[in-house]
C-alpha cells in the first residue's frame, strides 16, 4: 500500500509539474466581442491554443468591460495583462512610429514580407516595453459617414460647414489639419448613443463594422475615396515574452504571420461584402472627383506622416527610422 501511495504521490506531483509548464497568457480586446474586428483575434487564440496545447495557453479576460481600450496598452506595458489586441493608435504618444501603418497604401502581408513589422516590433520593444506579435485584419481602409447629404466647395472639395465630426486619434491630423474640422473625440462604445442623439452627425469608421454597431440605423452617406489602414495588432509585455519558452514563442509567432495573411485577405473581401450591403439597404455615395479626390486622398496621407515626423522628433530617437517605416508600409 506504500509503494502504491508512493507512486500515486509521484504521478500526481509530475501531472502538476506538465501543467505548470503550460505557458499561461492573460489577455484583453480592445472592442465587444460583437465586433468583426475582435471575432477575428478570437480566431486567433483559437488556433493558438489548439496548436500550443500543451505548451501554450491564451486565456481572454474580456474586452473593455474589464479594462478601458485605452487603458489597455498601458496595462500591457506595466504588466497588469501579458497580452492586448488594441489599436496602435491608443498608445501613439509612445510608439509614433505606429502611423506607418495609419497612413500604409497596403498591409500586413506586404510589410511582413519586407521587415516593416520586424522593425515595428524592435521600436516597441524600445521605446514601450512590449512584443509587437502582429498587424492583423490589416488592409482595411476607412471612410467619411454621415447623416446628411455632404456638401462641397466650389472647388468639389468636402465642406464641412455643419459636420458635427465624431473622432479618435487614428485620424484626428487629417480631420483637424485638412479638413479644419474641431472634432468630437469619442471611444467607440459611446458613438450609437451620440448618433442617436445628434450630439455627432458625421464619423470616420473602417470599411467593416458598420452594422455590427448598428450606426447603419442613423448613417446615410459615405464619401469617396476611403483613407488610411486599420491599425489593429497584438501587443505582449515584454518581460512576459521572454520568460516564455522558446516553444511557445514559435507557436505564438507562427500562428501571428499566419493570420494577418488569412486576416487581411479575409477582410478584404468582407470589406466589398459589407458595402455593398450598406448601399443595397439605402446608404447613398458621394465620390469627389478629380483634383478634389486625389487632394483629399494625399491629405489624408501626407497629413500622417507629418504627425509621425512631429512625434517622432520629440523622442531621442528621433527621425532614425522614418524614411524606411514609409519605404516598408507603401507600395509606392
Amino acid at each position: 500500500m506504500k509503494k502504491v501511495a508512493l507512486t500515486l504521490g509521484m504521478l500526481t506531483a509530475l501531472a502538476s509539474t506538465h501543467v505548470l509548464a503550460v505557458d499561461q497568457i492573460n489577455a484583453v480586446h480592445a472592442f465587444p466581442p460583437s465586433l468583426i474586428y475582435t471575432q477575428s483575434f478570437l480566431e486567433f487564440v483559437d488556433k493558438v491554443n489548439e496548436r500550443g496545447e500543451g505548451v501554450v495557453q491564451i486565456n481572454v479576460r474580456g474586452g473593455p468591460e474589464v479594462i478601458g481600450l485605452s487603458e489597455q496598452p498601458d496595462a500591457v506595458r506595466n504588466g497588469v495583462v501579458d497580452m492586448a489586441y488594441t489599436a496602435a493608435s491608443f498608445y501613439a504618444g509612445t510608439v509614433p512610429e505606429r502611423d506607418a501603418m495609419v497612413a500604409s497604401n497596403t498591409n500586413a502581408i506586404y510589410a511582413r514580407e519586407n521587415g516593416g513589422i520586424d522593425l515595428l516590433n524592435q521600436i516597441h520593444q524600445e521605446k514601450m516595453g512590449t512584443y509587437y506579435l502582429g498587424w492583423f485584419d490589416s488592409g482595411v481602409s476607412y471612410n467619411l459617414y454621415t447623416i446628411d447629404e455632404p456638401s462641397m466647395d466650389e472647388e468639389g472639395n468636402l465642406s464641412i460647414s455643419g459636420l458635427r465630426l465624431r473622432s479618435n486619434p487614428v485620424y484626428d491630423a487629417f480631420f483637424q489639419d485638412y479638413l479644419g474640422a474641431q472634432p468630437i473625440s469619442l471611444p467607440t462604445t459611446d458613438v450609437y448613443a451620440a448618433l442617436e442623439r445628434s450630439v455627432v452627425n458625421a464619423t470616420g469608421w473602417t470599411q467593416i463594422g458598420l452594422k455590427d454597431l448598428n450606426w447603419d440605423r442613423f448613417l446615410n452617406y459615405r464619401v469617396d475615396p476611403a483613407f488610411f489602414s486599420t491599425d489593429m495588432g497584438v501587443i505582449v509585455n515584454l518581460d512576459k515574452w521572454n520568460q516564455l519558452s522558446e516553444e511557445s514563442q514559435q507557436i505564438l509567432q507562427e500562428v501571428a504571420i499566419e493570420h494577418e495573411r488569412e486576416s487581411a485577405e479575409k477582410l478584404a473581401e468582407l470589406a466589398e461584402e459589407q458595402q455593398a450591403q450598406l448601399e443595397a439597404d439605402g446608404m447613398q455615395v458621394v465620390t469627389l472627383e478629380g483634383e478634389a479626390a486625389q487632394r483629399f486622398s494625399d491629405a489624408a496621407r501626407d497629413a500622417t506622416w507629418e504627425r509621425m515626423r512631429r512625434q517622432m522628433e520629440r523622442h531621442p530617437m528621433g527621425l532614425e527610422h522614418y524614411d524606411t517605416l514609409i519605404e516598408k508600409f507603401n507600395d509606392l
